[in-house]
């Protein structure tokens, strides 16, 4: 779970200060020790504590929290805002040249920090976004099997790769990749550069030359969210050599401190713009201040959940569950299709933990790894169906079960309770369409 031991100790925090009526300045100074104690356990730069626990220490003594009618709620709102700002306050988009011109990003970073994928998956979400046609160009000659791998990202994503057979200078690679670009039509040019596994004189230099080379409109470091305080050095050196204009952090989805997403902002000046939530190549998404700041104090995040679920939806697909829920043609071909839209949003935990009060605390107790496999079992049983049992599971019979159980490994059990379970579902679905039905019926007598 993301930030789960910072979420886990602002909730102890809150809801010491909930238990008590009025607040004094005695609690409010508690409650910020608390809170600067769990920051720094946190790996976040002592600076920028320092300077969170000041303006949160101010506020919260003030009229506008000590004589509120709900103090403690002012006090968690004063923390939100604060930590909204910490974290860049506002999301800032990624602007793309119009008219035709070219975009050029320069991917930047250390070794292991998940550059070469996040520039994969970064030139997808734009393809997507922006309707513009991305080109990937290979300028890591030094990581072994760094060329290789973003040939690979490019054929997965059905994304061309430019690169250039042989010890070439990553600089002549450069030049020749927006040459090739601006000849074949590409608006979106994104480069992967070399990293080291430290900085070093050399590695910037070549940095440097690849800059005045091609003119990048955006130099976007790519930062591992695991590293804590070190990630923040790593940044304020990149900014400094290269003035980067925004950070994209990896590996969220791992167990996260959150050092690094809330000291990078503050400390270089520049905004998060993405954040890796996963390894899939979908799992990259525009960074919000706001929302990652209600996540970590336990509000949850419903806006990117609804973001989430809207993305995966097929509109046609839709409307064609539309039609069915009507007519009450609901079979285990759509049983088995909404199941895959759900899986391809993510893990059952991670969407969890975007709903208000889902901590660890609250998820004590749920399997995720039992949810996902009982998940995969009953994909197995449909998937083991003949298409006549899938659109008409009335006619699976005693044999029918048997056969169906023994091709996907299960029992007969697991296939009944698997039909238990759709027709719950497709009860529940019938009762949808007919109150759509009704509310239709109303609107039309309406009109008359």
């Amino acid at each position: 779970m993301v930030f789960e031991g910072l979420n886990e100790k602002f909730q102890d925090v809150f809801s010491s200060l909930r238990k008590k009526g009025k607040l004094t300045e005695a609690d409010i100074k508690q409650a910020n020790r608390a809170i600067k104690l769990a920051l720094l356990e946190a790996d976040v730069n002592f600076k920028v504590v320092k300077s969170f626990i000041k303006t949160v220490g101010e506020r919260a003594t003030g009229e506008e929290v000590l004589k509120s009618l709900t103090p403690a709620q002012q006090y968690v709102k004063v923390v939100n805002d604060e930590l909204t700002k910490l974290l860049g306050g506002e999301i800032h988009p990624m602007e793309l040249q119009k008219n035709g011109e070219m975009n050029t990003f320069m991917m930047v970073g250390l070794q292991g920090a998940g550059k070469t994928t996040t520039a994969g998956k970064l030139a997808n979400l734009l393809r997507k976004e922006k309707k513009v046609k991305p080109l990937l160009v290979a300028c890591d000659i030094y990581r072994p099997a760094a060329v290789e791998q973003l040939k690979v990202i490019g054929d997965q994503l059905d994304i061309p790769v430019y690169s250039v057979e042989g010890n070439i200078n990553p600089r002549v690679i450069a030049k020749q990749g927006i040459t090739y670009a601006q000849s074949n039509g590409y608006d979106l040019v994104i480069f992967d550069t070399a990293g080291r596994l430290h900085i070093d004189e050399a590695l910037m230099k070549e940095l440097e030359d690849i800059k005045k080379i091609v003119n990048p409109t955006e130099i976007l470091l790519t930062v591992d969210g695991m590293t804590g305080q070190e990630s923040v050095r790593v940044a304020e050196e990149f900014n400094d050599h290269l003035g980067i204009s925004g950070v994209i952090l990896t590996k969220l989805d791992g167990d996260t401190r959150g050092g690094a997403a809330l000291s990078i902002a503050y400390t270089t000046g520049q905004p998060i713009k993405y954040i890796g939530v996963g390894e899939k190549l979908e799992d990259l998404e525009p960074f919000y201040p706001d929302r990652m700041a209600n996540r970590i104090l336990g509000m949850g995040d419903i806006l990117s959940l609804v973001d989430k679920a809207q993305s995966m939806v097929d509109e046609e697909k839709a409307a064609e569950l539309e039609k069915k829920l009507r007519n009450a043609e609901f079979d285990l071909n759509d049983f088995l299709d909404q199941l895959e839209q759900v899986q391809n949003m993510g893990s059952v935990g991670g969407l969890l933990e975007m709903l208000p009060g889902m901590n660890k605390k609250a998820l004590q107790g749920f399997d995720e790894s039992a949810a996902d496999k009982q998940t995969r079992r009953t994909k197995a049983i449909i998937q083991s169906m003949t298409p006549e049992e899938r659109e008409k599971p009335s006619i699976l019979n005693g044999s029918r079960k048997k056969r169906i159980a023994q091709g996907c490994g299960m029992t007969v059990a697991d296939v009944n309770r698997l039909l238990k379970g759709y027709e719950q579902t497709k009860k529940m679905m019938k009762q949808i369409g007919g109150m759509g039905k009704r509310g239709r019926k109303r609107s039309r007598k309406s009109l008359f």
